[in-house]
């Protein structure tokens, strides 16, 4: 570090001198008391910041000591906005002999990617359809008045019951996929409509939280599928994943009533998914089966149950398909097209696959532009194959049945 130069003001005070830093020394700024990173070529203390950043503190804690230049465009709807909160955290730049990329990445492979990215806007393909959305939100209603209905006309026999059980798992289903979209910031081009629509959807439609949801899941995509950075993976006490976490595991000593058996060949034994819980708003309010008394018709409460079991089934299985047969391991530090691409899976590509996922089946589309609306996803995957294929970097893509059966696999 330490090389100086002058950098001008406009405030008419006397120039700032320039630090300049080299990778070796901002590789060592990676604690949880003391976090650099670096943003074209730019060197940034986000130290104090880390805990007033709106994605959660931990997203951008695990792109400290790196260049974090990919994942700030790949999150950010409006970089040049957001550029006025870095200002103040800026210290330096990169020493002038330094590379952009950090740990000896492919240089040539980060700038096409780059390049890729700035086709991708050319196109208009981060522009989202007022259309689809309307259309999307549209059907996800017309199935819960449709439950509505069949409660009215036909009552609550158990014929009744298991149908508008169904109807009421499909609309959640495809709401999680909307909060989705809503909480990547992919429908509006203000990141507050996004943020207000979001909140609506998964707390009123999902009963869930948004917060918590954008915490966890910024993570997920920060750092797929490696270990003690991407949440969904990092659930020692309840089962393990991959080739590697079995072993470590083994060489930590555990509460005897959190071990779990491991086959001696070290894979991974997987339960099987759990329920989730989900908000029925417009038909069975909460207190309904909280207070069984207050329930008109017994049928009621297993239709909640109905409901849970196959939503929570439909909502994993679809979500894991992507990740869980791909590399799971510790950081590698590689460059952001190669940790998504080890990290991610393709699902063939057919009407029903786009609508069962949520276009989820486009999982390596969406890991490498998460911002980008999904109705867009198949008009940037060629450019990603081609780009892959240049490279050699895995670009795997399976029916959705192989992918299941991968997932127990």
């Amino acid at each position: 570090m330490g090389k100086g130069g002058e950098q001008g003001g406009d405030s008419g005070e006397p120039a700032a001198q320039i630090r300049f830093y080299t990778w070796e020394e901002i590789q060592k700024h990676n604690l949880r008391t003391d976090k650099w990173l670096v943003i074209e070529r730019k060197v940034y203390n986000v130290t104090k910041w880390a805990n007033r950043h709106p994605g959660g503190q931990r997203v951008i804690s695990h792109c400290a000591g790196e260049d974090a230049t990919d994942a700030f465009q790949a999150f950010h709807i409006n970089p040049t906005l957001v550029q006025k909160f870095l200002k103040p955290l800026l210290i330096g730049e990169l020493a002038p002999g330094e590379p952009s990329q950090d740990r000896d990445k492919n240089s040539q492979l980060v700038e096409d990617f780059r390049t890729l990215r700035k086709t991708a806007e050319d196109m208009n393909l981060f522009q989202a359809s007022p259309l689809f959305f309307s259309l999307y939100l549209g059907h996800i209603i017309a199935m819960e008045v449709l439950a509505w209905l069949m409660v009215s006309y036909f009552g609550t026999s158990w014929i009744t019951t298991l149908i508008l059980s169904c109807i009421l798992a499909t609309s959640q289903a495809q709401a999680g996929w909307l909060q989705h979209d809503f909480g990547h910031l992919s429908v509006f081009k203000k990141s507050s409509w996004n943020h207000i629509v979001h909140k609506f959807v998964i707390g009123h439609l999902k009963g869930a939280s948004a917060n918590w949801w954008n915490h966890r899941h910024f993570q997920h995509h920060a750092k797929p599928n490696i270990f003690k950075k991407d949440p969904d993976v990092n659930m020692l006490h309840i089962f393990v994943l991959g080739d590697t976490q079995p072993v470590e595991v083994r060489k930590t000593p555990l509460p005897l009533f959190l071990h779990l058996p491991l086959p001696h060949d070290g894979s991974a034994r997987i339960l099987l998914p759990f329920l989730i819980p989900c908000s029925h708003t417009l038909l069975i309010p909460l207190g309904s089966w909280l207070d069984p008394p207050s329930v008109p018709d017994p049928t009621l409460f297993p239709a909640d149950c109905v409901i849970l079991f196959l939503e929570s089934h439909w909502f994993v299985w679809v979500t894991q398909m992507n990740h869980i047969p791909m590399e799971i391991d510790s950081e590698k530090h590689r460059d952001w097209l190669s940790s998504q691409m080890a990290a991610t899976c393709n699902i063939e590509q057919s009407f029903f696959n786009d609508w069962f996922t949520g276009h989820l089946n486009f999982q390596i589309e969406h890991h490498l532009f998460p911002t980008m609306p999904r109705h867009n996803f198949w008009k940037v995957k060629p450019l990603v194959k081609s780009l892959c294929a240049k490279y050699g970097v895995q670009y795997e893509e399976k029916p959705l049945g192989k992918a299941f059966i991968d997932i127990v696999g």
